[in-house]
């Protein structure tokens, strides 16, 4: 089983994907992934049937909870409970983030 991740080599390649997210580990208890995001590119995410870590690695913009939005930066960590609607937006750098679901 393996138990090192490089999220760098996870967030290159996205870099040069159609896709802005990519979950590396995905078990019935725990998945963890990264998502990049590039300045003006849209999160469509849906709300997750599971609560949620997000570690904000790099980067810049807000995060939208509910009705509610939330200026994010470097090595902040926010909560999102499950079934509640969330996205990215605003960066004008590069965003680079950790999700954690339970």
């Amino acid at each position: 089983m393996k138990i090192k991740f490089d999220t760098a080599q996870y967030i290159n390649k996205l870099k040069k994907s159609n896709s802005y997210f990519h979950t590396f580990i995905n078990k019935e208890s725990l998945a963890v992934g990264v998502i990049f995001l590039k300045p003006g590119e849209k999160d469509t995410q849906d709300p997750h049937e599971s609560d949620e870590i997000y570690y904000i690695l790099s980067g810049n913009g807000f995060l939208q909870i509910s009705e509610k939005s939330h200026p994010i930066k470097k090595g902040q960590v926010y909560f999102v409970a499950k079934n509640i609607p969330h996205h990215f937006y605003g960066n004008t750098e590069n965003l680079s983030v950790l999700y954690f679901f339970s």
